[in-house]
């Protein structure tokens, strides 16, 4: 059986995924700061309403609308327009409210997810919900049933997540969050011959294939572009990288 996909309007980021995101599926977006979260995230949106006619949400927990708004120009990307023509909404709020209006059918969220007949949805960010509870197997109930609430609205949402380290392994916390969602994208600086680079990639896809590589990608005045793979280079992931063998052996030698 075919599943709808949702573009992220990103051809080579589309392609890795083959075509878009699973529709109403749950998607983490992690990354340190400055590695482009949140220009994805605004990407995903902004492109949902202008190509695909789908309106969008955006639930920001760290910013007010108006920083929305300032960032997203920088790339052309009118937000208040969008949202004066009633096509986006972007609301600041705090975790426990929004856990809340989604548990409720009756809620303020969820009214606004059905009378606007939005099909995508960014939380900015998850991080937030640590903040509700020390233990963590509450923490983990509590992202379920916000992620559940979601999936009930059969909306199609990126999730935010803060990851502290600039370079190196993934931060220790407590949420349990990237085994629930459906998908699970990083996004990591990478120091290659003395340069920082920024590298994407999908670690899972539930109910879909995807492309296994780490890209490189840029931010440029049009927003997130994705480029070729790390050819030639091991460590990725782990921010240093190195050449590999064969092509350790070619640069000292030099090929036949």
């Amino acid at each position: 059986m075919n599943v709808a996909r949702v573009q992220f309007g990103i051809k080579d980021l589309d392609k890795m995924i083959c075509g878009g995101l699973l529709e109403g599926s749950a998607n983490l977006l992690e990354g340190a700061p400055g590695t482009g979260k949140t220009t994805l995230a605004m990407q995903f949106i902004y492109n949902g309403i202008v190509k695909y006619d789908q309106p969008g949400l955006i639930i920001t927990f760290e910013e007010f609308p108006q920083q929305y708004y300032h960032d997203a120009l920088q790339f052309g990307w009118d937000l208040k327009k969008l949202e004066d023509e009633g096509k986006l909404k972007v609301i600041f709020s705090d975790p426990y409210t929004t856990l809340d209006e989604f548990d409720r059918m009756d809620g303020e969220l969820v009214s606004i997810v059905e009378e606007m007949g939005t099909k995508r949805v960014i939380v900015d960010s998850m991080t937030h919900f640590e903040s509700l509870t020390d233990d963590q197997h509450d923490l983990r109930e509590i992202e379920r049933r916000f992620i559940n609430a979601l999936k009930r609205e059969n909306v199609t949402s990126i999730l935010l997540r803060e990851n502290n380290n600039l370079l190196g392994q993934v931060s220790q916390v407590s949420s349990k969050i990237p085994f629930i969602v459906d998908s699970y994208i990083i996004l990591r600086y990478v120091e290659v011959d003395s340069a920082i680079e920024k590298a994407l990639c999908f670690l899972k896809m539930r109910g879909s294939d995807h492309q296994k590589d780490i890209r490189c990608f840029k931010i440029t005045s049009k927003g997130i572009e994705v480029e070729s793979k790390f050819n030639g280079r091991e460590g990725i992931l782990s921010g240093f990288t190195h050449s590999t063998p064969q092509d350790a052996f070619v640069n000292v030698f030099g090929k036949k």
